[in-house]
């Protein structure tokens, strides 16, 4: 009888005594679950746009609140603008050096320090904003923009797009190549290069300093989206011409670059959530663009009085022929950029071959 006594209580102590581990494991679990959860990282954002400007500028903010929103405020992203921080023009500069983590604005804004870069914005009658974003998820354009940044500790995402722009305002009309010599134009990247082999002057500035130099007649003529954003900078109060097409973007992809190192200092989830956040907002943009271009333009034509016209088919050839031609001086002298363009055009003569008997043949039937 003692004996069982004896078993029995050492039996209820094991018991006692493994419920403890058992809990106590569970409970040290679940406080490290609970730290793990809230963890949390705020970071800065700077921008080549003025703060809160519609359409890319707000693209920014909104990246930022649909990481807050899907990281449950794990990831805080203050977003800066035009000069709050940093001017525009050294946004790259700036989460190259990890002195932000993130950046916005379009990849041509640095061709002064990477030449190939242009081509992840846009190039002359290349591709359009949904041929943009196919080379780049599905065409190995993604990879090779990884690779061209990567010596500058960045990762680019694509973080937007306006679709096909307005080839600019013109403070005088454009009726042949003539036209052309001695205009400053304020136009970036390749097209810039163009535009000056073609007898103009191109100007790099920022969007905010557009409509003031052209007022002021310091320049002569600007490109710089299209009618939805052109109506709220106000540029029909500083010339009256607005030619097309946008020969020189007719998709252009903006960026999203990560400090690489803030990168990896991020849990799998935030970083997936980072990356996924970007290509919503990289579709998102493309979207409004789309749905609000022709509204503003129709405001522009009938209650400011602007005058829309179509640049001179001998005008666009030669643009066209001058870009070839710089593209294969780019290509000669530049790896990255034979490498890059090998790719990209390449993408573009297969997708137009289809979208010679989709895209385009729906076009000319509706």
């Amino acid at each position: 009888m003692v004996s069982f006594k004896f078993c029995k209580t050492r039996q209820n102590f094991l018991i006692l005594f493994l419920s403890f581990i058992f809990i106590s494991c569970s409970e040290q679990e679940t406080s490290n679950q609970t730290s793990e959860v809230k963890e949390s990282f705020k970071w800065r954002m700077v921008t080549t746009w003025p703060k809160n400007y519609p359409g890319v500028g707000l693209g920014a903010e909104n990246l930022a609140k649909l990481v807050d929103e899907m990281s449950d405020g794990r990831l805080q992203i203050k977003v800066y603008g035009n000069g709050e921080l940093v001017p525009a023009l050294e946004v790259f500069d700036t989460v190259s050096r990890g002195s932000v983590e993130m950046g916005h604005g379009a990849a041509y804004y640095w061709i002064g320090k990477v030449p190939a870069a242009q081509f992840f914005t846009a190039i002359p009658f290349g591709l359009n904003a949904q041929e943009m974003n196919a080379w780049l998820h599905y065409g190995g354009g993604q990879e090779l923009w990884e690779e061209l940044y990567e010596p500058f500790n960045l990762i680019p995402i694509a973080g937007g797009n306006t679709g096909v722009q307005m080839a600019g305002w013109f403070n005088k009309e454009i009726n042949s190549l003539e036209d052309l010599k001695g205009i400053r134009m304020r136009i970036p990247g390749l097209a810039g290069k163009v535009f000056t082999r073609a007898g103009g002057e191109a100007v790099l500035m920022p969007g905010s300093e557009i409509f003031t130099n052209l007022q002021t007649g310091v320049i002569d003529a600007a490109e710089w989206i299209g009618p939805y954003n052109d109506l709220t900078f106000g540029f029909h109060q500083a010339a009256k011409y607005y030619y097309y097409p946008g020969w020189h973007e007719p998709g252009p992809t903006l960026e999203t670059i990560i400090n690489k190192e803030a990168y990896d200092s991020l849990p799998k989830d935030l970083q997936a959530i980072l990356k996924t956040a970007s290509r919503a907002i990289n579709q998102d943009m493309l979207d409004e663009y789309t749905s609000r271009n022709n509204q503003a333009l129709i405001s522009l034509v009938n209650d400011h009085n602007v005058e829309v016209r179509k640049l001179p088919n001998d005008v666009l050839a030669e643009f066209k022929r001058i870009t070839e031609e710089i593209l294969v001086e780019m290509t000669q002298e530049d790896e990255s950029s034979k490498k890059i363009y090998e790719s990209l055009s390449n993408f573009q003569k297969n997708v137009s071959q289809y979208h010679e008997i989709s895209e385009e043949a729906i076009y000319k039937l509706r």
